[in-house]
């Protein structure tokens, strides 16, 4: 009876055939969920998988990050807000070309020194943005006026040599907003619209720097032309901490004692 027994159920479970191939188990002995597995565990993958946290914070330099603390980083693009700010922000200082606008900006001091190397650097400047209307001494005959340009003096003897009213923030606000038949040149950064300042005082008269007119010819190169932007990633930006001291230098090495070179007897035994 037994070993009948075993034989039915062994040939139950080899199918029609007895090939051992097992039929799949009727479905209502194990009902599914309304919630299937997936989702009750999805959540708790997500939280437990750290390939998101490793894509979001992977090792990388975010930008105007430098590769460590001790390490300058980059300087600003070009025509991007300086690091050091603005004398001028547009938060602060209408940039429309109106008299008023320019006259707000009146007040603000130069912050750079009138020496020969910001007269020469505005001399530059000068001579390719401003001396084809102004002329090269300033005098209001650049080569614009050959083609209808009216004649705008500003060097020596000129109102804008003589008015008190127009100081070097006022002069700087004109390059910044422009006004009348000047156009913004907005273009020239901060640092170089100062060295105009400097060099337009000069053809003034002004100051104990004697005017230059020097000026290149196309394609002639070096001196004659602006060098690198002084707020442009080709030049680094300086690195400081406020309030921290400097590192005193490190001392020197003591000197070494010099060898004995005088020979001495062989030790006898």
């Amino acid at each position: 009876m037994r070993r009948e027994r075993g034989r039915r159920e062994a040939g139950a479970g080899r199918g029609k055939h007895g090939t051992g191939r097992r039929f799949p188990l009727p479905a209502a002995r194990f009902p599914r969920s309304r919630f299937p597995l997936p989702a009750y565990l999805f959540p708790l993958f997500l939280s437990a998988c750290s390939w998101f946290t490793d894509f979001r914070e992977q090792p990388k330099i975010d930008p105007w990050e430098s590769p460590s603390d001790t390490i300058p980083y980059r300087g600003n693009p070009q025509a991007s807000v300086p690091i050091s700010g603005s004398a001028a922000p547009g938060l602060a200082y209408d940039r429309s070309p109106t008299p008023q606008a320019i006259l707000a900006m009146a007040a603000i001091a130069n912050p750079v020194a009138p020496d020969s190397a910001s007269v020469a650097r505005g001399r530059v400047q000068f001579q390719i943005n401003c001396a084809v209307c102004h002329g090269p001494l300033g005098l209001g005959n650049g080569p614009a006026t050959k083609y209808g340009m009216p004649g705008i003096s500003i060097g020596a003897g000129s109102n804008a040599a003589t008015n008190a009213q127009v100081t070097d923030g006022y002069i700087f606000g004109m390059i910044r907003n422009g006004r009348g038949l000047m156009p913004s040149y907005n273009r020239i950064e901060e640092m170089d619209r100062w060295d105009i300042v400097n060099y337009v005082r000069t053809l003034e008269g002004k100051g104990t720097i004697a005017a230059d007119t020097t000026h290149g010819r196309p394609g002639e190169t070096g001196s004659l032309l602006p060098g690198a932007s002084r707020t442009g990633p080709t030049r680094p930006a300086p690195y400081y901490h406020p309030g921290t001291p400097t590192p005193a230098p490190a001392p020197a090495p003591a000197a070494r004692p010099s060898a004995d070179t005088t020979k001495k007897p062989e030790a006898k035994p």
